[in-house]
């Protein structure tokens, strides 16, 4: 069978039919001498208009900076975001992938995809991967979105082999994922938790992972690198501005200095 006689509906499955040759593939080389860049603390948390997603800019290579610039949390739809963590290259062909196949999917069937069947898109297309991240190049995803048949924001969280579970309320993963949860376990309430409150508690827990994770990047004032955040809403994916970042982190450190 090849691509021109597949009737589904999955954008991947399609391409590895009719042009196999495309389908992002790292599993065939021996990357046990060779450093690959990685992406490190990303987080997301819902909040009372949505959910919020965030993560640093900072990629590293071994012991040395790979970039201190990357972008890790990306807009997938207007109702979703994913951040990525782990192997830099491979996760970002898995989010444009991921793209590609929602995409794929409302031209064909006429509708999107509900948010559960996006998360089993990215569950799917992670397993694919599970051959090169055997090999150690890793992916690790955060999903998070705004589900309207639930009418609120929801998060999921995976593992290697495509396993997906839900966060009720927030999650990080990455190298500075374990302090960044802590920071939000102390910061994180269940209700009453607005806009301004969801963006001081992700650029606090981005900070406190900054601070004990010598991987994950902090605030880079002096060259204007502040980390990225994303805020899905029942309006759709708004991008919160560098100014309104700065601002949070020096509420943070004013906060910090009069304790």
């Amino acid at each position: 069978m090849d691509g021109m006689n597949y009737n589904g509906s999955s954008f991947f499955e399609f391409l590895k039919l009719d042009h196999p040759g495309l389908v992002p593939d790292f599993s065939n080389v021996d990357w046990t001498h060779v450093e690959v860049p990685h992406g490190t603390t990303v987080l997301s948390l819902v909040y009372e208009d949505g959910a919020l997603m965030a993560g640093d800019r900072l990629a590293t290579e071994g012991h040395q900076v790979a970039t201190r610039d990357i972008e890790k949390v990306y807009k997938i739809d207007e109702t979703c975001t994913m951040a990525i963590a782990g192997a830099a290259g491979p996760a970002i062909e898995m989010m444009q992938m991921f793209r590609l196949e929602l995409a794929h999917y409302e031209k064909i069937e006429g509708h999107t995809l509900t948010f559960e069947g996006k998360a089993n898109r990215l569950s799917f297309l992670l397993r694919q991967n599970l051959p090169a991240a055997m090999q150690g190049l890793v992916v690790m995803p955060l999903f998070a979105g705004y589900d309207h048949q639930q009418d609120r924001g929801r998060i999921y969280k995976f593992d290697i082999t495509g396993g997906r579970y839900a966060e009720a309320d927030y999650y990080s993963t990455g190298s500075g994922g374990k302090d960044a949860r802590s920071s939000l376990k102390k910061t994180f309430r269940s209700s009453g938790f607005t806009r301004n409150n969801a963006i001081e508690a992700a650029i606090e827990a981005l900070v406190d992972a900054a601070d004990d994770d010598r991987a994950t990047g902090g605030f880079d004032l002096n060259r204007g690198i502040y980390p990225t955040c994303k805020l899905i809403t029942k309006s759709g994916v708004e991008e919160v501005s560098d100014k309104e970042i700065l601002q949070a982190f020096e509420r943070v450190t004013e906060r910090r200095k009069a304790a």
